[in-house]
């Protein structure tokens, strides 16, 4: 068996921060089993990364990447309300067929929070520069409408709410991003 590169060790360590991370978020993560699962030690971890900090902000820019992408994919070629369809329906697949993605965003959401309490503004800057991305990913097929892209992102933070909290699609919760109530789709 090949031994693996630094850069495939590396995406080995992000890949594992982020299901570690979304577990447990990053105060409740340590290096060590983060090393752990990826089987190398931890100085070997920190040779790939300087810190437990940069370790998180890679994670959290592969989760914001993943999910700008899945929008740019599913919105390739459409328009308005036909891209909006499409990046709703890819978003609430992904997130209830791969639910760490989703606990991995909403523990970037408080990870900036708490940091920021501290006096870190670089967990905020890395993430909202992120967010912004995924902004303008969304923004551009929705025709740059502000208020169809306000829309479509808070409709995708009560997706992962209802994901979040375990509600199943025939809970009643839903039904207002039915297709029968005209806004399937939506994020």
């Amino acid at each position: 068996m090949a031994r693996m590169s630094a850069e495939e060790r590396r995406e080995s360590v992000i890949r594992a921060a982020t299901a570690e991370f979304a577990r447990g978020g990053y105060y409740g993560t340590s290096t060590e089993a983060i090393a752990k699962r990826v089987g190398v030690s931890q100085p070997y971890l920190f040779r790939l990364f300087p810190g437990k900090k940069a370790i998180f902000l890679a994670a959290a820019e592969r989760c914001v990447e993943d999910t700008t992408r899945m929008f740019t994919e599913a919105a390739e070629g459409l328009e308005g309300e036909e891209a909006l369809h499409a990046m709703g329906a890819a978003y609430r697949k992904v997130v209830s067929e791969q639910p760490e993605r989703l606990m991995m965003q909403m523990q970037m959401y408080l990870a900036v929070a708490a940091a920021e309490q501290e006096g870190d503004r670089e967990f905020g800057e890395t993430v909202r520069a992120g967010w912004m991305r995924l902004w303008d990913a969304v923004h551009l097929p929705l025709g740059a409408d502000v208020n169809e892209t306000t829309s479509f992102m808070a409709y995708g933070m009560l997706i992962n709410c209802l994901v979040a909290m375990g509600f199943p699609p025939e809970h009643r919760v839903w039904r207002g991003m039915d297709p029968v109530d005209g806004n399937e789709g939506r994020s």
